[in-house]
């Protein structure tokens, strides 16, 4: 039986806290391979490698992945919307700038929130940890929302695929936590969405007309395999693991790190620019997960 907990403990906090560092630099080896391999087809590519990696780590810790329980749907529509969210992402990124698009993505949390106050109560935010969240999002719009104008030409196409994207995002972590996902293995939850993406996301690719592989470098497989081991199979192992067990709510809430370190990732490694603003959003997002976590009076 699993076991679950009413708060983040050092535990979880250190690890998501780490996860998001790992997301960030994600987004910067994600834009270098970029060049060598086309983004979505990157993406499934990604889970098909990280796929039997799960299943050989699954065998040797004898985890089944494969008997009847009852969550074959529930884990089909983990594993679609889990596609649908990077291949919005990518396909949205053609519209609009990365910095715009950050804003929209980051709407996710709510989604979250919104989800389990409805369908689980006892997750339900009170006022000040709603407070947090809307802190935590306003360090985002304080970093990255420089670019937010009127959409212009169309813009506004890929910012609505970001929203779809954010909600696919949010939509995964409610189903996971909501249905008998919970219940069964983070590697068995994993797998449904590694297995589902590894199909879909290259089918995506070629229905948006993606180039593929453009000359990659041994740069670009070193990165590849970075985003295949180190964050398909271990983060995102470690991301199911931490919401089978505490409140999605209050582990969405750290997911506002991620944009943030990657701004320090691509400062540090690409030489871009930091926005003056940075200290204020990390500020404005550590107060917010603070008061998304603590516990009431």
């Amino acid at each position: 039986m699993t076991q679950r907990h009413t708060h983040l403990d050092t535990l979880a906090m250190t690890l998501m806290v780490g996860l998001c560092a790992v997301w960030g630099l994600n987004q910067v080896a994600a834009k270098l391979a970029n060049a060598g391999i086309s983004p979505v087809l990157q993406a499934g590519l990604r889970s098909a490698g990280a796929a039997p990696l799960l299943w050989l780590w699954s065998a040797w810790r004898g985890i089944p992945l494969f008997e009847r329980d009852g969550t074959l749907w529930r884990g089909l529509a983990a594993g679609l919307m889990f596609a649908a969210e990077f291949a919005l992402i990518f396909w949205g990124l053609t519209y609009t700038p990365a910095s715009r698009a950050v804003v929209f993505l980051y709407t996710a949390p709510f989604v979250v929130a919104v989800g389990m106050h409805v369908l689980v109560p006892a997750e339900r935010l009170n006022r000040a940890q709603t407070l947090g969240l809307v802190a935590a999002f306003c360090g985002i719009i304080a970093a990255f929302g420089e670019t937010l104008t009127l959409p212009t030409g169309r813009q506004w196409i890929g910012d609505a695929m970001l929203l779809g994207a954010a909600l696919a995002w949010g939509a995964t972590t409610v189903l996971v936590r909501k249905s008998r996902l919970a219940a069964i293995s983070a590697n068995k939850t994993l797998f449904y969405q590694l297995a589902v993406s590894a199909v879909a996301l290259p089918l995506a690719s070629l229905a948006l007309g993606e180039t593929g592989f453009t000359d990659p470098t041994p740069l670009t497989w070193a990165l590849f395999a970075f985003q295949t081991i180190g964050v398909a199979f271990a983060s995102y192992l470690a991301w199911f693991w931490l919401i089978t067990r505490y409140p999605a709510t209050k582990l969405s809430a750290f997911s506002f790190l991620t944009p943030l370190f990657g701004m320090l990732f691509g400062a540090l490694l690409l030489g871009e620019r930091i926005t003056p603003m940075l200290g204020l959003a990390m500020l404005l997002v550590s107060v917010g997960i603070w008061l998304v976590n603590r516990k009431s009076p």
